[in-house]
């Protein structure tokens, strides 16, 4: 459960500068000026880059006089994030745009025309724009259209009774017998009592022909009843297709649960959405991204249907913020550098008109997720049995170091970046291997390649990550005591290595470059509280820190990490990330300092506006904005890590609650 928010300081009548006006009743920029922060948002790298680091442009004498701003925040407590100590009260925003100047409020009444929006801060954050470096906003716009488990704990029954309501809420006797029900979040650690395996046979006991499949919360896994695996044609004799498994019960046959890449044999036959369906349900989330304060987001996970969707939404203007599109490669293709990267090249050309989206990132997937049952990280020593004991299991390397360096080194010779999933400390490992020979063959210094996630790291890795180049992406979020790091987890790898888990400090101290991404819809978009828990590690809902004292960051390098930080990571650091003149308004005002207040309040810290390039894209004061910022609320309080059954059957949300809608 989220802190209470603190409460909203009264927006003054008129301010010492200027009158002030809603912003949701008039625009900021000027026609020409709306014209130039669309160039930034549209803009290619070099271009973008180019375009930031130089000194802003004069803005044209408007009728309020020379020099005058489109924006002036004032009374602001602005973390620059450029380290500079002087205190910043106040930003000007060009009609460019940009940002014209930072000072005291004093220093920026210069800036003050009759056509200038004055918004005064009430003394709280006014910063960049989260930059999440690993996020999947499409995902959620599409897990949003069906019924949501919202990651629940359930016994066998309880579970049952869920699901035999949402039958009846997808069509009931009329969607008999070939009406498939598919359901998201489901937690692939959560029947109870804890230890309870998955199997077709409990699916099958529902009092229904229909084909079912459960979609895993965590991406990596998909529970199907026996209609749907028959209709997929998954028998004893189907091979595990590579980057995935078909998990078989004692017999030898399929249990139901197929993971990662397997999880294909069953999608490729569940009806798609509509179009229009797709659209809109994409256009809310990235509304609610908006309205959480995030300006930049690389989506993790790309191929044509993601980017059709972008250039939909682009051209109905619903693409309020900078995307980078990692375009993803299955394990097969790893093993084919020219053929992937002209495939990659062929999406590039194809969509690179798409405004809004900058390409020149790869995502590949090394590994899979480490908690019980699933087990398919990549770790270096065996899994235990839950007694101690050293089991025959080290998880599964979808992609050896030999084929992701050949595969890296191709790329990064061609100018893309890299961004491996290495969830365990031997994907890890693989993922720093492959990238080391990629450097020495091309002798590129600034390939900013990453790995993803770092849920262990082998001590004898750390300083590699300074010492190649690679950026740390970590979702801090899940660095917290609860089911999924304690009992899904410590009796399987033991406490050494469980002492090792988001090593957050000890990669910054040897050098890491630390960058943050959500991974929603893998958990609820809960922006602030993954800042929290950087700090703590204990967030919002944890029963306990999980090594505070070792890993824990300070509240500087946790903000960093979630702007500058992923800003380098994604190669726009001359663009956006820091609170400088000359850089795009890439900003937002908190409803509370969150430099100042208790850590623990952070988790609750509300976004009163949110402005990408100048233009302004959530306003909470508008009645779009608190429709948006009540999704928002409503999708961190879901808090699937873990939830509990009264979640998903009553509680005021309803069987068919998902996505904050």
């Amino acid at each position: 459960m989220q802190s209470s928010p603190t409460p909203r300081p009264a927006r003054p009548a008129r301010s010492p500068l200027s009158p002030l006006s809603p912003l949701s009743r008039r625009g900021l920029l000027a026609a020409a000026g709306a014209a130039g922060a669309a160039g930034l948002l549209g803009a290619g790298p070099a271009a973008a880059a180019a375009a930031a680091s130089s000194a802003p442009s004069a803005p044209s004498a408007p009728s309020g006089g020379r020099g005058s701003a489109a924006l002036v925040v004032r009374n602001a407590s602005v973390f620059t994030g450029t380290g500079h100590r002087e205190p910043v009260r106040a930003v000007a925003v060009g009609r460019d745009g940009r940002i014209l100047a930072t000072g005291t409020d004093a220093a920026l009444r210069r800036y003050v025309g009759r056509d200038t929006e004055v918004v005064d801060a009430g003394g709280n954050t006014v910063m960049s724009g989260v930059h999440d470096g690993h996020v999947h906003p499409l995902a959620a716009g599409e897990r949003s259209l069906s019924p949501s488990l919202d990651g629940a704990e359930t016994t066998r029954e309880e579970l049952l009774e869920i699901l035999t309501g949402f039958l009846a809420d997808t069509g009931g006797p009329a969607a008999e017998p070939d009406g498939w029900l598919v359901v998201e979040d489901w937690n692939p650690v959560g029947l109870l009592p804890t230890g309870t395996e998955p199997h077709h046979s409990v699916l099958d006991a529902l009092p229904t022909r229909r084909p079912i499949a459960l979609v895993g919360g965590d991406g990596h896994n998909l529970w199907a009843n026996q209609r749907a695996l028959d209709i997929a044609g998954i028998t004893a004799a189907t091979p595990d297709p590579v980057g995935g498994k078909v998990v078989r019960d004692a017999s030898g046959k399929p249990a139901g649960v197929l993971k990662d890449d397997a999880q294909e044999l069953v999608k490729r036959h569940v009806p798609e959405h509509t179009p229009a369906e797709r659209l809109a349900a994409c256009a809310k989330v990235l509304e609610l991204a908006a309205a959480a304060g995030v300006t930049t987001m690389m989506d993790a996970l790309v191929g044509r249907h993601e980017l059709e969707l972008y250039r939909a939404l682009a051209a109905a203007g619903r693409l309020p913020q900078r995307i980078v599109p990692a375009i993803r490669l299955s394990a097969e293709q790893a093993k084919d550098p020219a053929g992937s990267l002209a495939y990659a090249r062929g999406l590039r050309r194809e969509f690179e008109g798409v405004p809004g989206l900058r390409f020149g990132m790869i995502k590949v997937f090394l590994d899979g997720v480490i908690e019980y049952p699933a087990q398919t990280a990549a770790l270096l020593e065996p899994y235990l049995d839950g007694h101690g004991k050293p089991t025959a299991n080290r998880g599964e390397l979808y992609t050896s170091a030999a084929d992701y360096g050949r595969l890296s080194a191709a790329f990064n010779r061609a100018g893309w970046q890299m961004h491996a999933h290495g969830l365990g400390d031997r994907a890890v490992r693989a993922a720093l291997d492959g990238y080391a020979y990629a450097r020495r063959v091309t002798g590129h210094r600034d390939a900013r390649n990453a790995v993803a996630h770092l849920q262990l790291v082998d001590p004898a890795d750390l300083r590699r990550f300074a010492q190649l180049g690679v950026a740390a992406c970590m979702q801090l979020q899940w660095a917290t005591s609860d089911v999924w790091t304690q009992e899904a987890l410590l009796p399987y790898i033991g406490p050494r290595r469980h002492r090792w888990m988001y090593p957050a400090h000890s990669l910054e101290k040897a050098g890491a470059r630390l960058t943050g991404g959500s991974d929603w819809p893998v958990d609820a978009l809960q922006v602030w509280n993954q800042l929290r828990t950087a700090i703590d590690r204990q967030g919002a809902s944890g029963a306990g820190d999980l090594y505070r004292e070792a890993e824990g960051l300070s509240r500087d390098s946790a903000l960093r990490m979630h702007t500058s930080g992923t800003a380098w990571q994604l190669r726009q650091e001359e663009l956006t990330g820091t609170v400088e003149a000359g850089k795009a308004a890439d900003l937002v005002v908190l409803d509370r300092d969150v430099t100042r207040c208790p850590v623990a309040d952070i988790s609750g810290t509300g976004v009163r506006m949110t402005l990408v390039g100048g233009r302004v894209v959530h306003d909470a004061d508008s009645a779009s904005g608190r429709a948006a910022s009540a999704r928002a609320a409503r999708a961190a309080a879901a808090a699937s890590r873990p939830d509990a059954y009264a979640t998903v059957h009553g509680g005021g949300k309803g069987r068919h609650h998902s996505c904050g809608h």
